[in-house]
Order: C-alpha cells, then structure tokens, then sequence
C-alpha cells in the first residue's frame, strides 16, 4: 500500500517537472520571437529614416534649383524694367520736342495767316467762306461725277446679269398670243340665214340672246352675224350654239335651247380640259378643281388683244427660269405666275381690281401665303411680303411688254404719246420734247444757257420719277435729255 502511494507521487512529480520543463522552452521561445520582432522593427525604421532622408535631398534640390530659377526671373524682370523706364524718359522727352515742335508750328501758322490777311486784305474768317464755297461747288460736281460714274456702272451690271436670266428664260419660253376682242363674228351660208336666226317676229334672236346672255347683231354686212358680249364665256356659248343651229338648219325656240344647253356642257369641258392642261404644261399638279375651272375660263379672255391663258402659262415658266436662276422657290413662283390673273376670269361678275380678286380666290381655296402675295402684288397694289412676288411681277411684265405681245387701239396709244410729251415740257429749262419709238422712248431737248451738264442728270430722273408716279404703261421708257452747244460765225 505504501509502496503504490509512492509510486503515485514519484508519477505526479515526474508529469509535473515534464510540464515545467515545456512552459520554460515555450517562454524561451516567445522571448526570441519577441527579440527577432524588434530587430525588423529597428531595420524597418533604419530603411525609412534613410528613404525620408532621401527625398528631402531631393527635395532641397529641387527647390534649390527653383530658387535659382526665380533669381535669374528677377534679374531679367528688373532688367526690363529698367529698359521700360529708359523707354518712358525718351518718350517723355520726345512729347516734349513734339510740344515745343507744334507750338512753334502754330505760331508759323499765325504769321503766315497774318501775312495772307495783309496781302489780301480779307480776314481769315472771309477767306475760310470762299474757300468752303470753292470746295464745296467742286465737292459736289466731283461727288455727282462719281455719283454718275458708279451709277453708270452698277446699271451695266445690272442691266447685264438681268439680260442674262431674262434671255435665257425667254429663249426657253415661246407662246403663241391670238388676237380677240369682244365680239364674235359668225358666217353664214346665206343672207337667207340671217331670217331663219331672226325668226317670225324675231321670236328666235330673242330666244337666242335670252338663253345666251349675249347680244346678236344682224346688220347689212353679208353672210355675217356678230355675236357681242362682255363675258367670253358666254360669246363662245353662243358662237359655238349659232353655228351648230346653222348646220342643223332647225331653228325655232325649243331647239334654240337644246342646242345652248349642249353647247354649254361641251364649253364647260373644253375649259376643265384647258384649265388642267395650262396646269400640266406650267407644271403645278394638284389644284382644287374649282381654281382649275376658272383657269380654264381664261382660255376666252384677252387683255389688249393677247391671250390671257396663254399668258399666265408663259408668265409661270419665266417665273420659274428666273427663281432658279437667283435661287428662289421655284414652285411658289411657278404657281403665282399661273394664277396671278385668275381674277380676270370673274372680275366681270365681281367688283374691284382682277388682283386683289385673284388674292381672295387663292386665299379661299388655302393656297399658300406666298402665292396670295405674288397675285396681290404683281401690280403693286400691295407691298411685296416675300421674294417670289416681285418675281412674278417680272415675269407678268416679261410676257406682257415683249414685242407682238400686245395690241393696243390708237386713242390710247396717242393719248399716252402726247402725255409723255406734256410731262418732258412741264420742266424748266426743256425747249422741245420727242416721244419715239412707240411711246418706248422721249427724246427732251434742252436750253443751254439754262441747264448744265448737272442739271441734264437731275433733269432727267426728276422726269422719269413723274412719269412714274403719273402713268400708267407696260415695259419701260427711256429718258433721254439733249444739251447742245452750238457756235456759229460767219466769214465776210
């Protein structure tokens, strides 16, 4: 039993010294780890005194550098300063020779005006007067001189690029214009005829003229009978209803109105046909059919004896060529030119200007605003809003002024001839006044001794200005002012 509880405790302090003997190398183990930490932390603080020591050389360096840098900036700063002050000292002294230079100027001045006024015993003020006088008689013929001069010039340049784009858009358009008027003349077969159309107490004329709305006359003339009428519409009604009456040979009032009736629908196609192939010829698709019936109404409407159908198409395609040439909208200014007489196919159903009419027609329908614009204004009734107005303005006075465009009766061609005249001789200074070349032209002959070469010039556009204002004319007229100087002597 003893020897066990020794046993026992021989066991427990040999576990015991085991386990100290482990605590004391884990200690000593712990104690070098801890030793070998601080090391690295010594080497690890050497490594970056050294690396911080490094970068403030660098750093002095380069401030060092930058330093000396700066110093050679204020070298040559003070450098400049001092050449900028050297500059200010001779610029100051050279005001100052310029001062004393102007002041010994004026005083030259003052003599030498002293001296004038002594030799020409006028005061500088008198002087001053004549001499502005002088200059200014001279300033002004040399300013009319350059006036006329810059004038002459632009109006070349002008007339030459407008000559240009005027040819070329009417060597590209060619319309034949046939000459009507307001009456209508029919042949008949016979005299015999003229009875048959008269009927038994004139019941058949009176049928006619009611159904038509024209009137007939039936005079001495042999084998003719004229249908008048103010509408063209109407007259061609009649016309057309006459004649097949006439081949027919069955007159009496109830064929009378079959036939006008006949007649009629057939004018009426005949003015849709011709109203859409004015619109396909000028090249305007997609009209209302109401604006394509009055185009075509125009088909028997004439203005001084040209076709206005025939015009609006021509005046359409020389809008077209000159928007193109000058870079306006080419289908608008077709499309004015078209229509802008379409008022003239109403204008004697309807009060006022065929313009102004023509606008409310294009307006109604929703055509555009720049098209209203070129029919209202393309005589200038109202102001141009858009490029395309004036435009068809040209292009209506191209067609309208072109020789063998237009007749015109001989009370107005004379009257305008002798207006012309009247106008040239109402001006001071005009001894005699030629309108030539059909109203085209006024040649004024002037009295020398009372206009000048200047006033010829101010003379003649104070002419053209009046007649501008008084008259009323297609195309232009030319001013044209005569100064002649003659000397005459005789030898004995």
């Amino acid at each position: 039993m003893v020897d066990m509880t020794i046993a026992v405790v021989v066991a427990i302090l040999a576990a015991g010294a085991g386990a100290a003997a482990g605590f004391i190398v884990r200690g000593m183990r712990a104690s070098q780890r801890q030793k070998d930490l601080i090391l690295e932390a010594k080497d690890e603080k050497l490594r970056l005194q050294r690396e911080a020591e490094d970068e403030a050389r660098a750093k002095r360096t380069e401030l060092t550098a930058l330093e000396r840098r700066l110093l050679q900036r204020d070298e040559q700063l003070d450098q400049r300063a001092d050449m900028l002050e050297q500059r200010d000292r001779k610029l100051i002294d050279r005001e100052r020779e310029i001062e004393r230079s102007r002041e010994e100027l004026a005083r030259a001045h003052q003599d030498q005006v002293e001296a004038l006024e002594r030799v020409s015993s006028l005061s500088a003020g008198e002087a001053k007067t004549i001499l502005l006088e002088a200059v200014r008689e001279d300033a002004e013929r040399d300013a009319v001189r350059i006036a006329r001069s810059i004038e002459r010039q632009a109006r070349e340049e002008a007339q030459e690029k407008a000559r240009e784009v005027i040819l070329t858009a009417m060597q590209r358009i060619a319309a034949d214009h046939t000459a009507e008027h307001t009456v209508s003349v029919i042949h008949l077969p016979s005299d015999e005829m003229k009875g048959r159309i008269i009927g038994r107490e004139g019941r058949n004329i009176r049928a006619l003229e009611q159904a038509t709305g024209v009137d007939l006359i039936i005079d001495d003339t042999p084998e003719t009978v004229v249908v008048s009428g103010f509408d063209p519409v109407r007259r061609e009604v009649a016309r057309l209803s006459i004649t097949k009456l006439v081949s027919d040979g069955r007159i009496h009032p109830g064929r009378i109105e079959e036939v006008v009736n006949k007649a009629r629908a057939e004018v009426d196609l005949v003015i849709r046909q011709a109203g859409e192939q004015a619109a396909y010829e000028a090249g305007v698709p997609g009209l209302p059919p109401e604006i394509i019936k009055l185009l075509g109404r125009l088909k028997y409407r004439t203005s001084y004896g040209q076709n206005v159908l025939n015009h609006v198409v021509e005046t359409s395609r020389l809008a077209a060529i000159i928007a193109a040439e000058i870079g306006a909208d080419v289908q608008i200014s077709k499309m004015g030119g078209l229509l802008h007489d379409i008022g003239k196919a109403v204008d004697h159903e309807v009060e006022g200007p065929h313009a102004a009419i023509g606008a409310q027609i294009a307006q109604r329908h929703g055509l555009p605003m720049r098209v209203i614009n070129g029919i209202a204004a393309h005589h200038q009734e109202v102001e141009y809003a858009c490029l395309e107005a004036p435009i068809v303005q040209i292009a209506d006075a191209i067609s309208a002024s072109r020789p063998g465009a237009r007749g015109e009766s001989m009370d107005t061609y004379i009257k305008r001839l002798e207006d012309l005249q009247a106008i040239a001789e109402s001006f001071t200074g005009v001894e005699r006044s030629f309108a030539v070349q059909a109203g085209r032209e006024v040649r004024i002959l002037v009295r020398p001794d009372e206009i000048d070469d200047l006033a010829s010039t101010r003379l003649a556009r104070d002419i053209v200005r009046k007649i501008e204002e008084t008259l009323t004319y297609p195309g232009q007229i030319k001013v044209t002012v005569i100064r002649e100087t003659r000397a005459v002597e005789y030898a004995k």
